[in-house]
């Protein structure tokens, strides 16, 4: 077997104590390299165009210049190889909505842990999606509406497949929306590649950003 994958990373954080902490904690994970460090959201997007071989960004949201919720917009339209995770110190609505929105794959708290950390940078390169125990709760409440819905659906879903939808930008996988859902999972594939062609997109990451944007299940808009 060959060596493990090596993920690349940005740390952007406004605040230097915290984001020197974050750049040593993330030097003793073997599988992370630092490769930048940026004190605003400018400083991550000018790393992010010159840097080589980059995999992700860990991103602050609240900082002077450029916010890292437009700094993930900017990296998500322009270098959408590059996995943005956020870690910050809140948690409401406002916030997570905003992220996104604009492509976070990831939202975790500054309580996150080292093994939290990493295995949310891991999950974000591989292309999925992950928040934080307190994120998840809030995430799921917003986007997974419940009940009649009497109001206009977008795109032509149905009420059933804007609740799939919803649970898909929640982090739940298909075998935890069939069990959520009560309904066999062949028929929440079926829900998703409906939702998928009505709608125009392709994967997870780009239905989450769906939902948040049209507000799926009365919650997050942005």
């Amino acid at each position: 077997m060959g060596e493990p994958r090596v993920i690349r990373v940005v740390v952007a954080d406004d605040q230097q104590a915290v984001r020197e902490g974050l750049v040593a904690l993330l030097s003793l994970l073997d599988d992370v390299e630092v490769a930048g460090s940026a004190a605003d959201g400018a400083q991550a997007l000018d790393l992010v165009r010159r840097l080589d071989r980059l995999d992700a960004v860990l991103m602050d949201l609240t900082m002077p210049v450029m916010s890292g919720v437009e700094a993930t917009r900017r990296i998500v339209r322009d270098h959408p190889d590059v996995a943005v995770l956020v870690l910050t110190t809140y948690a409401d609505d406002d916030s997570i909505a905003g992220a996104l929105a604009a492509g976070a794959r990831g939202y975790l708290t500054k309580d996150a842990g080292r093994g939290e950390i990493g295995a949310a940078l891991r999950a974000v390169v591989s292309g999925q999606l992950t928040f934080g125990a307190d994120v998840s709760g809030r995430v799921a409440s917003a986007l997974s509406g419940r009940g009649d819905r009497k109001e206009r659906l977008p795109d032509g879903l149905t009420a059933r497949e804007a609740e799939v939808l919803g649970l898909i930008a929640a982090g739940l996988s298909n075998g935890e929306i069939a069990a959520e859902l009560v309904i066999g999972e062949a028929t929440v594939k079926t829900h998703i590649n409906n939702a998928f062609a009505k709608i125009g997109v392709r994967n997870r990451i780009e239905a989450l950003r769906y939902a948040v944007q049209h507000g799926l299940g009365g919650g997050f808009t942005a």
